[in-house]
């Protein structure tokens, strides 16, 4: 993290130039401002205007992953990261209406869980710095996630989500007994570097209400019941005689042998659909020296 006089230099150095530059006839004038995460992917980027002889400071409100910084480092450079601030200027100037986005994960995995600029040459003006905004989330208690933002490749490696050991996976073909009215239809298994995640299929019967999952556990063999993080495919309840692609992901140890845990998936008019014996692969063994 920067450290305050660190930052309060930095800062300085920024407002300082910003004032001199300001009466310099022809230069670009120095703005400080707020600035609003996006809320979905829907939505487009903020933009933030840079220069290659101003550095940008961008201030978060929130915590920050600075390991997850993504940005086309032949184009942009960082010079300085920290818990809730990073500093960034252009390695050369920026073409015309030339684009460069640069992005962050929150640390507290909060929506929205990405905070992402578009950065562009403007002749007029430079941003020397950003207040980051974070919107508050929607009053969403007990329902699951929808729409989660896009990821990219990378962000899974510097997330820390997957290492040298890979990702496991077990699936069960066919269907089961119905329970409630509820069908598992498919399930695939997923195991990487401290988390687990199962990926389903449920149906709901013909001549059954309509029916919203609302939470996830998963109850290990020794009672301990771990809370999941719940993501749907699509928003809405699964309507009669319809299927919906659920999510259940949560964070575990590290180990190296199989989990089995049972899960259980929750929804509106106490309607529940039980799966036993989910088995979670082991990692697979790295290769000796």
């Amino acid at each position: 993290m920067l450290q305050p006089f660190r930052l309060a230099l930095v800062l300085a150095l920024v407002s300082g130039a910003a004032a001199a530059n300001e009466q310099a006839p022809g230069a670009r004038v120095r703005r400080e401002r707020a600035v609003t995460v996006a809320r979905t992917p829907a939505e487009p980027l903020p933009v933030v205007h840079v220069s290659g002889d101003t550095p940008t400071v961008f201030l978060f409100n929130s915590p920050i992953q600075k390991r997850t910084l993504s940005f086309d480092a032949s184009r942009l450079r960082v010079l300085d990261a920290g818990e809730r601030s990073f500093i960034v200027q252009p390695v050369a100037h920026l073409g015309d209406g030339e684009r460069q986005e640069i992005g962050v994960f929150f640390a507290d995995g909060q929506q929205p869980a990405r905070a992402a600029f578009v950065l562009m040459i403007h002749s007029a003006e430079v941003d020397s710095r950003i207040d980051v905004q974070r919107p508050e989330p929607p009053n969403t208690a007990c329902q699951p996630t929808a729409h989660a933002p896009t990821p990219k490749p990378e962000d899974f490696v510097l997330l820390g989500y997957v290492d040298a050991q890979g990702v496991t996976a077990s699936s069960r073909k066919g269907k089961r007994v119905m329970m409630q009215g509820l069908n598992l239809d498919e399930f695939v298994a997923y195991r990487g570097t401290g988390w687990i995640l199962a990926d389903m299929r449920i149906v709901n019967g013909t001549t059954h209400p309509a029916w919203t999952p609302r939470e996830a556990t998963f109850v290990g063999r020794d009672g301990v019941s771990l809370r999941a993080r719940l993501v749907t495919e699509n928003s809405g309840a699964i309507l009669p005689g319809k299927d919906g692609r659920i999510l259940a992901v949560v964070d575990v140890p590290k180990t190296s042998s199989d989990l089995v845990f049972t899960l259980e998936v929750r929804g509106n008019g106490d309607r529940r659909l039980t799966i036993p014996d989910v088995r979670f692969p082991e990692p697979v063994a790295e290769e000796a020296p």
